[in-house]
């Protein structure tokens, strides 16, 4: 894409009723943008139906939930789930008796990781495999979820499945250095890329991240033609990353986090979407704000984008609600500290030289560079030190908020979908959270 195409106006649509089917495709974990949607589905009355990733056994084959595994979910989620191992990604399948991705990169150390070689025949051969059992357990799923579903009511997708990083102990101490490490122990991006081990890592992301969305889409087809035939309606969303306007300087500008490894699968799944588009069908994935979540607190100042939500709030038509936030705020810094001088701090940041050359639409995702690192994990690690507790952050009461009114947007927006990607930014969050609290 050429530039962003943001979400600017409020949603006023909604199809969704009481006895149409909400269907989380992908299973519910922690905190996460999902929780947003799901709300809202529930507030329309909503069936909400989910499915589960599975689980591994002693000898990492995928089975189903068990009994007490499937009461749990069904109780955090709120709604059924069919039972069916919906795991994406190859990394640890393979042809029978054959080594899994997993497997061959169990040898790889930090001495060796950078020289180490896959035998590539060998991995698409454990894709393919993947793939073709993840298909399958689509279609049982889409088998039992046609039934579940009356004629002529309305289905909303949501997919949410991310990821695809293989569990190996090389990695992790890799990401430490590429998404933490500065000075000495700074590491850069494209030597990940460059590797063996990064181009299998940006397969499997592609394939969790992607092109499961294409899976859905076409697994439900049958499904989407009898509704459609019936006088219902279907829609598909999925949630991107790629970037988000924040205010700086005064302006709301483009901005990201950089280095974010799963850019290329996201673009990809932003290419499913337009491909569904020109079909026809109604498939928008939502590029969403930086926020911290169990799998993202891996990325050491990607949370450093959300402050500038409490400016935006203020700017927005913010009242009495708007400025609760910012008071809500600073008890959680340290005495001495104010949410001023925090937000300075956030201000110069994004206003140094390093950081907006990082500014760059056309060439995202950009690799990472010792000065980026410098800058924005000293950063990360100043603000950090700021507050009372590392546990209880203003960037964690902020990402609740971004939660909240991305919520309603998406749900709304996907009634009567602008396009196929669509960006959510500080301005429309904003807006939409004043919106909702303007009695408060």
């Amino acid at each position: 894409m050429i530039s962003p195409v943001s979400l600017r106006d409020i949603p006023q649509s909604n199809i969704f009723r009481r006895g149409d089917t909400f269907v989380l495709f992908g299973e519910l974990f922690g905190r996460g943008y999902a929780n947003g949607l799901i709300n809202e589905a529930r507030k329309a009355g909503m069936t909400i139906i989910g499915i589960t990733v599975g689980r591994r056994d002693e000898n990492n084959a995928l089975r189903p939930l068990n009994e007490e595994e499937l009461n749990i979910a069904e109780a955090n989620l709120g709604g059924r789930i069919i039972n069916v191992p919906l795991m994406a990604g190859f990394d640890l399948d393979a042809p029978i008796g054959e080594p899994t991705p997993t497997d061959l990169l169990s040898g790889m150390t930090l001495k060796s990781w950078q020289d180490d070689r896959l035998d590539w025949a060998h991995i698409e051969k454990c894709r393919e495999v993947g793939v073709a059992r993840f298909k399958d357990s689509v279609d049982q799923v889409m088998a039992q979820l046609d039934g579940m579903i009356a004629d002529g009511s309305n289905v909303f997708f949501a997919h949410t499945m991310a990821g695809g990083i293989p569990k190996v102990k090389v990695f992790l101490a890799i990401a430490n250095r590429i998404y933490k490490g500065r000075g000495e122990r700074f590491m850069s991006s494209r030597a990940l890329l460059d590797s063996d081990l990064g181009k299998l890592i940006l397969m499997n992301f592609d394939e969790v991240t992607a092109n499961t969305f294409g899976h859905l889409i076409e697994g439900s087809a049958a499904i989407r033609a009898r509704l459609e035939k019936t006088g219902g309606q279907v829609r598909y969303t999925a949630y991107g990353y790629h970037g988000t306007e924040i205010l700086i300087d005064g302006q709301y500008q483009w901005q990201s986090y950089t280095n974010y490894t799963q850019g290329y699968a996201k673009m990809r799944l932003e290419n499913v979407a337009i491909a569904a588009w020109t079909k026809g069908i109604k498939a928008t994935v939502y590029n969403c704000p930086e926020i911290r979540t169990n799998s993202s607190d891996i990325f050491a100042g990607v949370e450093l984008s959300l402050f500038p939500l409490l400016k935006a709030l203020r700017r927005e038509n913010g009242g009495t609600w708007a400025e609760a936030q910012w008071q809500a705020c600073r008890p959680l810094l340290q005495d001495g500290v104010t949410i001023e001088s925090l937000l300075q701090k956030i201000e110069d940041y994004n206003k140094s030289g390093v950081m907006a050359e990082f500014r760059n639409f056309a060439a995202w995702p950009m690799d990472n560079s010792a000065a980026l690192a410098e800058v924005m994990i000293g950063t990360s690690e100043e603000i950090t030190q700021m507050h009372v507790n590392r546990t209880e952050l203003v960037a964690g009461f902020l990402s609740a908020l971004v939660l909240e009114g991305t919520g309603p947007l998406m749900f709304h927006e996907t009634s009567n979908p602008a396009g196929p990607v669509l960006w959510l930014n500080h301005d429309i969050i904003a807006r939409q959270l004043n919106l909702m609290h303007a009695g408060d």
